[in-house]
């Protein structure tokens, strides 16, 4: 039983809530709950039933003539009942699910109440930004004054004039073959994109995760399990005439990993890193940030997921932040750590961080790590539970977590903007360049800008 329909039964306000919080109509939790009631109800009789056909059956074969023949025409009677009351139960059972399944997980009693990632509260500060002397005001009222903060000695550029003058990409012709948010990548930033995915893995690896490269493609019945997928089905992309769905991220196909399996507890937890391009539509952003790497169709990522015993997923949960914020510390990019509020968290996690690294082209934080608990939401769907042996008995459905380790596209945004210096170069963080190091043609400590390249 999993925790949405255990506290449909035991504690149903806790799930009102939720959907209080979320904005979201009550009235569901009740119609499902009457829904388990007669489910609930029809399954006594059934099982009650099977209990007294059973016991019929015994019975003939001690008698004889007659009154044998009245217990088979009783047993006879009460299988047609059986069968009737067995399809009662399967389409109370499927109405009940679906909508059981529509309910959002419940969410932590930590997560802040709000109407807009505007309302996501921030929960740590760490590094020095690099600000413009006439922003210091605005600067210091949106951070409370809690993060130290130096001044630009000139004017710093956002990543897609460095780019251009970096030669590193070309948004125009790939908008010309492809479209919008599409990009193609050239020269140096292609090194420095491998990189940071190499780095992140290495990271990864040296925690303990197990590396792995997902199938890019899912099923539509394993996307209904790791995801909303009314919610989402605007934002990932179908193969026409399939019943695949390009992946907008390594934890889906990490999640479905182990679907329909029992795994030992003892085994728990199971830590993977994956890598993979993410495929998004970003319908319904027009308007948001449609220029550059920020927001777009396709982008390289390191993913972390974890299979955790419920008594440990928020330990875990904790443990993945870490992670995330360890490797953009040992970058040294400037970040803050939000927590989601209940409008920008999403369906499938009970809690989100968010961390947002400081971006000098627009002076803002930004987002470039998402860091979720989801409870046993993936696992019920998925049918991932845990138990004393592989495949035996279960005691519950385990508990899912992911968290971004490195998405490429985002990083190096705040990578070319922290890093750059007056002459339009960019300094290449000390933490990669030993990734760069064995290949002939990779720049090593820096990237320069095409025209001092072609003089050079």
């Amino acid at each position: 039983m999993g925790l949405i329909l255990e506290l449909l039964r035991e504690d149903p306000e806790k799930i009102k809530e939720s959907q209080r919080k979320r904005g979201f109509s009550e009235t569901i939790v009740e119609r499902v709950k009457e829904l388990d009631k007669r489910w609930r109800t029809e399954k006594y009789n059934l099982d009650k039933a099977r209990h007294k056909r059973n016991k019929l059956t015994r019975k003939i074969a001690n008698l004889e003539g007659e009154a044998k023949q009245e217990i088979i025409e009783e047993a006879k009677s009460l299988s047609h009942e059986i069968e009737k009351t067995e399809e009662e139960v399967k389409q109370l059972e499927e109405k009940r699910n679906d909508l059981l399944f529509s309910i959002p997980n419940v969410l932590h009693e930590s997560v802040p109440v709000g109407e807009d990632e505007g309302d996501n509260v921030p929960v740590k500060y760490w590094g020095r930004p690099k600000i413009r002397k006439k922003n210091a005001p605005v600067f210091e009222k949106e951070t409370g004054g809690e993060t130290p903060y130096a001044f630009w000695e000139f004017e710093p550029k956002d990543h897609i004039s460095l780019l251009e003058k970096l030669g590193g990409a070309d948004f125009d012709k790939a908008a010309q073959v492809t479209g919008s948010r599409f990009y193609y990548l050239t020269n140096d930033v292609v090194w420095l994109d491998m990189a940071l995915l190499t780095y992140a893995l290495d990271f990864m690896s040296s925690k303990g995760f197990t590396v792995i490269e997902p199938p890019f493609l899912l099923r539509e019945a394993i996307m209904k399990g790791v995801l909303d997928l009314n919610e989402f089905k605007q934002a990932i992309y179908k193969i026409e005439g399939e019943n695949l769905y390009l992946i907008g991220t390594s934890e889906h196909p990490l999640a479905a990993l182990h679907s329909d399996e029992t795994l030992p507890k003892d085994d728990l937890p199971l830590t993977y890193t994956g890598i993979s391009p993410c495929f998004r539509k970003e319908a319904g952003t027009a308007g948001r940030t449609t220029k550059g790497l920020y927001r777009v169709h396709r982008f390289n990522k390191v993913e972390q997921f974890v299979f955790s015993l419920p008594e440990n997923s928020w330990e875990w949960h904790e443990t993945l932040l870490e992670h995330a914020e360890g490797i953009l510390r040992e970058l040294k990019i400037p970040y803050r750590v939000v927590n989601v509020c209940t409008s920008d968290i999403g369906a499938v996690a009970a809690k989100k961080y968010d961390i947002q690294a400081w971006m000098p082209g627009p002076g803002e934080y930004r987002e470039v790590v998402s860091c979720s608990n989801c409870l046993d939401y993936q696992a019920v769907r998925l049918n991932i539970r845990y138990g004393e042996v592989k495949g035996g008995p279960a005691e519950g459905f385990v508990h899912t977590l992911n968290s971004t380790a490195l998405a490429t596209s985002r990083t190096i945004i705040a990578l070319l903007e922290n890093y750059q210096q007056e002459d339009g170069s960019v300094k290449i963080p000390r933490v990669l360049r030993p990734y760069l190091k064995p290949y002939q043609s990779a720049p090593k400590t820096q990237l320069v800008p095409l025209r001092q390249k072609e003089n050079a």
